[in-house]
C-alpha cells in the first residue's frame, strides 16, 4: 500500500470546478493501494486537482476531498475498502463540524471499476465512483458533484485515452526514481485475473509523448525512470517514423535523454520476451541488469489452465537467454500456490523451477477467487489449509535464494543511485543497479546522484555499505529534489 505525499500543479482544465470553489484553498489526500500504475495515478490525480484549488495533504483530517486509489486484485479487496469507508465517516463529521463542509469521498482505481453502483448503494457516503481508465476526468466529475445530491459513478471505458489529458507542464520536484505509464490494459485474459475486465484493452502511448514526459521528469530531478504497463513488454505505440515500435525501440530513446542515467520495466509477460528485448539488457547501458517476469506456476497443467500461454521449459529458455545476454542479471518473479486443480506433484514442479531459476526476489500468494473469472467457477478448489502449507515451504526458499543472492554483493563495490535520507543522522539510501537496497554513510549533497558503495553486510530486507571517497557524479541541487 502506498500514499502519495508531495503536492503537484497543472494548468486549468477547460471543464473544472465553480471559480467560486477554485478560488478557496482545499486539500486533497490520496490513499493508494496495489501497483505502482496506482502510484502513478494518484500522483496525476493530484496534478489534475491543484489549478482548481486543491493543495495535497498527507493528513486525512484536512482534507476536503478524499480519495481511495483501490486495487482488485487480492481476494476481499472490497471489503478491505469499506472498511476503510467506516473509519473516514468519523473524518467526514469531524472536518464537517469543524469547518461546515463535509469533505467529499471518491473511490477510484480497480475495485471502482468492478462495483460501479454497488458500492453507493452499499456505504451512501461515498461521493464519486472512478473508474481507472476515467482519472483525467476527476475535477469535472467532482465540480458535477458539487452541484448534484446524488453520488457521481463513472467507470465506461472511454473512446479518449486519459494520458491525452494529463497535465504536461507540471513544474514541481518529482522523484529521483520516477514512474513512467507507457501502457494500460491487457489482451491475456489469465484465468485467475481482474485486469482485463478493470484495466480494458492494451493500449500504448506514443514514443514522441513518451519522450516529452521522461524529459519533464528529468527536468524536475528524476535519474531513473521505470516504465509501467500491466503487460509492459507488449508495449506497441507510434514511433518518431510514424511506424509502430516495440519496447526496445523506446528503451532506446529514452536512453537518449541526456540526465537520465537508469532505465528499468515493469510487469513483463513471459509470452512477450523477445530477442530484441533481451538484447537491450545486453546493448543499452542504461538498462539496468534487473527484471521482473512472473512465471505464476512451475508446472505446464496449472499453467495451461491459467491461461498463461507457456510452459516451464519456455520460461526457463528465456531465463537461459537474459543470463547468456547478461550474465550478471538478477530476476524476479511472482508465484500463485494453490490454483484450482494443483496438486502436491504441480506445487513440487514450481519448486524445482524456482531451483533452477535462483531469484534474487519474489512475490509469492495464495491463489484466491476473483468474481467473473474463469478460474472462480473451476472445480477442484485447493483447502486453505493446503494453500498456507505451500505458501511457507515456497516463500522459505525464496527467502533462501534473496539472502543468498544478497550475500554474493558483499566485497563487491556497486554504483548506488542515492534516493533519499534514511533514518539515522548521516545516512543515505540508494539503490543498486540489480534494485537492492542499501544504507550507508554520506552527506546529503548526494541525493540524486550515482555513487560507488562498498557493500559491507547483508540485514534483514536490505545492504550496509562505505562510500568509497571521491566517486560520484555531479550532485543534484537539492532545491530540485523532492525529499
Amino acid at each position: 500500500m502506498f500514499k502519495t505525499t508531495r503536492p503537484c500543479g497543472v494548468p486549468q482544465f477547460d471543464e473544472g470546478l465553480d471559480a467560486s470553489l477554485a478560488e478557496r484553498t482545499q486539500n486533497i489526500f490520496v490513499k493508494t493501494y496495489g501497483c505502482q500504475m496506482n502510484v502513478y495515478d494518484s500522483v496525476k490525480m493530484t496534478e489534475l486537482m491543484r489549478p482548481h484549488g486543491y493543495n495535497e495533504t498527507s493528513q486525512i483530517e484536512q482534507a476536503d476531498l478524499i480519495v481511495l486509489n483501490t486495487c482488485h486484485i487480492r481476494e476481499k479487496a472490497a471489503e478491505k475498502v469499506y472498511s476503510e469507508i467506516g473509519r473516514i465517516r468519523q473524518v467526514q463529521a469531524a472536518r464537517a463540524e469543524a469547518t461546515g463542509r463535509k469533505p467529499l469521498l471518491a473511490i477510484a482505481g480497480c475495485v471502482a471499476q468492478a462495483e460501479g453502483e454497488l458500492m453507493v448503494e452499499r456505504a451512501p457516503d461515498i461521493d464519486i465512483v472512478l473508474g481507472p481508465l476515467m482519472y483525467h476526468r476527476l475535477p469535472e466529475i467532482v465540480a458535477k458533484r458539487q452541484r448534484q445530491r446524488r453520488a457521481v459513478v463513472e467507470t465506461e471505458f472511454p473512446a479518449e485515452s486519459k494520458f491525452d489529458h494529463f497535465p504536461t507542464d507540471v513544474a514541481t520536484p518529482t522523484a529521483i526514481s520516477s514512474f513512467l505509464s507507457i501502457q494500460e490494459g491487457c489482451d491475456k485474459f489469465c484465468s485467475f485475473c481482474v485486469v482485463p475486465y478493470t484495466r480494458g484493452a492494451e493500449t500504448s502511448r506514443s514514443v514522441a509523448e513518451l519522450i516529452n514526459e521522461a524529459k519533464r521528469q528529468v527536468e524536475r530531478g528524476a535519474v531513473e525512470i521505470t516504465l509501467l504497463g500491466q503487460n509492459v513488454n507488449a508495449y506497441h505505440g507510434e514511433g518518431l517514423d510514424g511506424e509502430t515500435a516495440d519496447l526496445a525501440d523506446l528503451l532506446d530513446a529514452l536512453a537518449a535523454i541526456d540526465g537520465l542515467e537508469r532505465l528499468r520495466y515493469t510487469t513483463s509477460h513471459p509470452r512477450d520476451m523477445d530477442a530484441r528485448l533481451i538484447a537491450q539488457h545486453r546493448d543499452n547501458p542504461k538498462v539496468m541488469p534487473y527484471l521482473h517476469l512472473p512465471v505464476q506456476s512451475g508446472s505446464d497443467k496449472v499453467l495451461q489452465a491459467m491461461n498463461r500461454g507457456y510452459t516451464a521449459e519456455h520460461y526457463l529458455r528465456i531465463i537461459d537467454d537474459l543470463r547468456y545476454a547478461r550474465p550478471d542479471i538478477a530476476l524476479s518473479s511472482d508465484f500463485i500456490v494453490g490454483f484450482p486443480g494443483e496438486t502436491d506433484a504441480d506445487f513440487q514442479d514450481t519448486m524445482r523451477l524456482v531451483e533452477a531459476v535462483g531469484f534474487s526476489q519474489c512475490f509469492s500468494f495464495k491463489y484466491s477467487r476473483r468474481p467473473g473469472t474463469p478460474a472462480a467457477g473451476m472445480m477442484k478448489q485447493v483447502h486453505e489449509a493446503v494453500k498456507a502449507e505451500r505458501l511457507e515451504a515456497l516463500q522459505t526458499l525464496l527467502n533462501q535464494q534473496a539472502q543468498r543472492f544478497n550475500q554474493q554483493s558483499v566485497g563487491t563495490t556497486q554504483p548506488v543511485l542515492v534516493e533519499r535520507f534514511g533514518r539515522h543522522a548521516g545516512q543515505m539510501v540508494g539503490r543498486t543497479p540489480h534494485f537492492q537496497s542499501i544504507h550507508f554513510a554520506a552527506a546529503p549533497a548526494t541525493m540524486g546522484t550515482i555513487v560507488e558503495v562498498a557493500i559491507e553486510a547483508v540485514t534483514a530486507n536490505s545492504l550496509k555499505g562505505q562510500l568509497v571517497a571521491g566517486e560520484s557524479s555531479q550532485p543534484a541541487d537539492l532545491e530540485e529534489v523532492c525529499a
